[in-house]
């Protein structure tokens, strides 16, 4: 006699997933503090164990000094790139008369054409202006929005003071991480947690290093095209581009108007910021066709619907540090789904479909699958 087996029904099952999400997203957001820079240590822990096995196991040392200089390293490396960016910003803020004086004149352009468009004087544009400044002090004092950029300033630092201890401290108790990952879950179950590890350390690790390469290739590819086209602050706008190209779809379009801002306020004319745009339209396209399937999207097949959904939702969740956070939090979560069988057609809807000349139909897929030994009630001819 065949076992029954019950099973709870569809409405039920739907409403333990919605309600796991809502606790789920409840918790990040309350856990925000302290979540992201532990996630944020753990890919930099990850693209770092190597660095860190070579230091215990070529240079001999203990693994608490080879944990901290792969920390120095990588600082070492931010503060780099961040001098480069400085150097070239400190550059542009000798030419702030300029930009204020440029800026001026576009806004009297501006008066003037509101006043000839909609007829509402210059007189009139100016006390708009000034009543929402005075709103908008009304709000807030000086004092409070000094107080608040402190405390923002203080946070940051806060931030990233946590990522570097936790990214020293995942480095130096990764056995006993990954022994308690292997405890937690059955004894049969061990050598598919250390697939899932195991799997999780090569993507994440590839696609960082994917990134950075695109992020390079995007800047020095940026700085030579704004330097044929003589824009002024080539290398500081390419790095800027390069550096936001990070964060998908967001990152350009910011990037771009920033570009365009400081090309209007150094040429004055609006065709060279026209062309300026479409240079980096134009580079942002080839990298999205070529750039990043080549490099990062062997690493990380995620497809582009999902891609878009997770920074979209990582950016209402955590701001900032979700957009970036997004696309790798998908990618462990693939991996995941992937090896539970229970889970697999969630990580076949994160994934990218193949692309094939010919792709075969939904209805042949399906009689692929089906069992290919008939019973004896079935007829001998089958519908193809």
């Amino acid at each position: 006699m065949p076992s029954l087996k019950t099973t709870n029904p569809f409405y039920i099952r739907l409403a333990m997933v919605l309600v796991s999400l809502i606790a789920l997203f409840y918790i990040a957001i309350l856990g925000k503090e302290i979540l992201s820079p532990l996630i944020f240590g753990l890919l930099f822990a990850i693209l770092l164990l190597p660095l860190a096995s070579f230091f215990e196991k070529r240079l001999r040392l203990p693994r608490s000094a080879a944990s901290a200089l792969s920390v120095l390293t990588l600082l070492a490396s931010i503060a780099l790139v961040l001098y480069m960016v400085g150097s070239q910003i400190s550059s542009l803020a000798d030419d702030w008369p300029q930009f204020k004086h440029q800026i001026n004149i576009s806004l009297s352009s501006l008066q003037h054409w509101i006043s000839a468009k909609f007829h509402v004087n210059i007189h009139q544009q100016m006390n708009y202006v000034n009543t929402a400044a005075s709103k908008l002090l009304m709000e807030g004092t000086g004092t409070s929005v000094i107080g608040a950029t402190v405390v923002s300033l203080s946070s940051m630092l806060l931030f990233v003071v946590f990522i570097i201890i936790d990214t020293f401290f995942l480095l130096y108790y990764r056995r006993l991480i990954i022994k308690f990952l292997v405890a937690v879950f059955r004894e049969e179950n061990s050598i598919t947690v250390y697939e899932v590890i195991a799997r999780i350390q090569f993507i994440i690790r590839k696609y960082i290093l994917g990134l950075v390469l695109e992020m390079a290739i995007v800047a020095g590819a940026s700085c030579l095209a704004l330097w044929i086209l003589d824009v002024k602050y080539a290398i500081l706008l390419g790095l800027i581009i390069g550096l936001f190209n990070v964060v998908p779809y967001i990152g350009i379009i910011t990037a771009m108007l920033l570009a365009a801002l400081v090309t209007f306020a150094t040429a004055a004319t609006a065709g060279k910021v026209l062309v300026v745009t479409g240079t980096i339209l134009g580079i942002h396209l080839l990298d999205s066709n070529l750039l990043l399937p080549l490099i990062v999207g062997s690493k990380v097949r995620i497809n582009a619907l999902i891609t878009i959904m997770a920074v979209i939702v990582g950016g209402s969740v955590w701001g900032v540090v979700g957009t970036f956070l997004a696309i790798p939090v998908v990618a462990v979560t693939k991996i995941v789904f992937d090896r539970i069988d229970s889970l697999k057609p969630w990580g076949l809807l994160l994934g990218d479909e193949k692309d094939e000349e010919q792709p075969p139909s939904l209805a042949t897929e399906l009689t692929t699958q089906a069992p290919t030994d008939p019973s004896p009630e079935a007829p001998s001819n089958s519908v193809p």
